[in-house]
């Protein structure tokens, strides 16, 4: 196998990358240094590696390099900063959401996903959109409650 030279737009930054066929999109971002991409279970089921491409939240570990080829990639990194965090980053710190915070930058992304498509997401909403991320530390009731802050933040 030889590597495929390819690119990746993350959080508004290009990189080209000289990338094997089997090699996922979650190793290809941490190993750019994109460390907020967690590696969770590299199976699908726990939602850490999750990452907006185009627009979508995906779990990277079932995406190969290649198939995000001059797509839009966008990680926790890429919403806000420490100095202007996303009103969902905000959220999620003002209403105790953060334990550990493992699994936070997949809630974050797949949450963002959410609010993209249903800026006032009911409960049930909230929790079907993050039914793919697996949280050990909380009883999930501080991220609903998260959610539910940054979409109304984000309604005014």
């Amino acid at each position: 196998m030889q590597p495929k030279v390819i690119t990746l737009k993350v959080n508004g930054r290009r990189h080209a990358v000289a990338s094997m066929p089997n090699v996922t999109l979650l190793y290809a971002l941490r190993d750019l240094g994109y460390t907020d991409v967690k590696n969770g279970c590299e199976k699908g089921d726990c939602g850490a590696c999750a990452v907006l491409l185009n627009g979508k939240a995906v779990n990277s570990c079932l995406v190969l390099a290649w198939q995000a080829d001059g797509a839009e990639i966008v990680t926790n990194a890429g919403l806000g900063t420490l100095d202007r965090p996303h009103p969902l980053q905000a959220a999620f710190a003002d209403t105790g959401a953060i334990q550990c915070g493992y699994c936070t930058p997949g809630m974050l992304i797949s949450a963002k996903a959410l609010l993209d498509a249903t800026p006032h997401p009911s409960d049930g909403e909230i929790r079907e959109a993050l039914s793919g991320n697996l949280c050990r530390c909380t009883g999930y009731d501080h991220i609903i409650e998260a959610v539910q802050l940054a979409a109304e933040r984000m309604g005014e």
